[in-house]
């Protein structure tokens, strides 16, 4: 994904002080470009400037726009963000991850993305939902299921920024590349190699064992350090074991 091909647009935002909490939102996960639905003299640039702090350069390179439909022409894709469904309404909706996972497809090669966001208090409207060309919801609790303009960006800007940090390093940006069965296969050995030297079970019950230490450490997903730090305890534990016994 190219981040950089990721437009934030905001239909009729009201409250200054949002626009500037979303340039925050956005900074930090690498996404800067903003389009509004709306005049830039209406809102304060005081207040805008006070919440965006140092993504305050986001505001300043805001495009204004005076519909939806003029501000995604130039996009492959138009997501607009709701948790409404309704007759009216599109009736297939992306959750953020798989919005994120579309949108790595599309923009890697150079076509632009656009997340539509809808007034801080009524949404997007059903004729502002149909101007866009899908769909993405957030689930939320629904005995309180409205979020606040800014982290509804924060969580559609994380998820795409994550999508990135995945394309980019292969995996989920962990910081480790689990290892494979095949390699867990030594580890699993080497624990129950040293567990029957120390007596820990008989002959007849290593199937058992080493069908345990497969299945639990397969849902650890370890790291390569981590497989040999375990062998490397249990086999100081069957050779302290082994001193005592002598």
């Amino acid at each position: 994904m190219n981040l950089d091909n990721i437009y934030i647009i905001l239909a009729r935002p009201e409250e200054s002080r949002n626009v500037g909490a979303v340039c925050r939102a956005m900074a930090n996960n690498s996404i800067s470009h903003l389009r509004i639905i709306g005049k830039k003299e209406d809102f304060d640039d005081e207040r805008v400037r006070i919440l965006a702090i140092h993504a305050v350069n986001l505001w300043d390179s805001c495009e204004f726009f005076d519909s939806i439909t003029e501000a995604v022409k130039d996009c492959a894709i138009s997501f607009g963000t709701t948790r409404r469904k309704g007759k009216k309404r599109r009736d297939k909706y992306y959750f953020p991850e798989e919005a994120a996972l579309k949108a790595d497809t599309i923009s890697s090669d150079g076509a632009k993305i656009a997340i539509v966001f809808g007034n801080e208090r009524t949404g997007l409207t059903d004729e502002e939902l149909n101007e866009c060309t899908s769909a993405v919801t957030i689930p939320s609790s629904e005995t309180f299921a409205s979020l606040n303009l800014s982290h509804a960006v924060q969580i559609l800007c994380y998820h795409f920024f994550r999508q990135n940090e995945k394309t980019l390093k292969g995996h989920d940006g962990s910081g480790f590349t689990p290892v494979n069965l095949e390699r867990l296969e030594k580890t699993v050995a080497s624990i129950t190699d040293n567990l029957q030297k120390i007596g820990f079970f008989k002959i007849t019950g290593r199937e058992d064992q080493e069908r345990f230490w497969k299945d639990i450490l397969s849902r650890a997903a370890l790291s390569e350090g981590e497989a040999q730090y375990l062998e490397k305890i249990f086999s100081k534990m069957s050779g302290l074991k082994n001193n005592v016994a002598r």
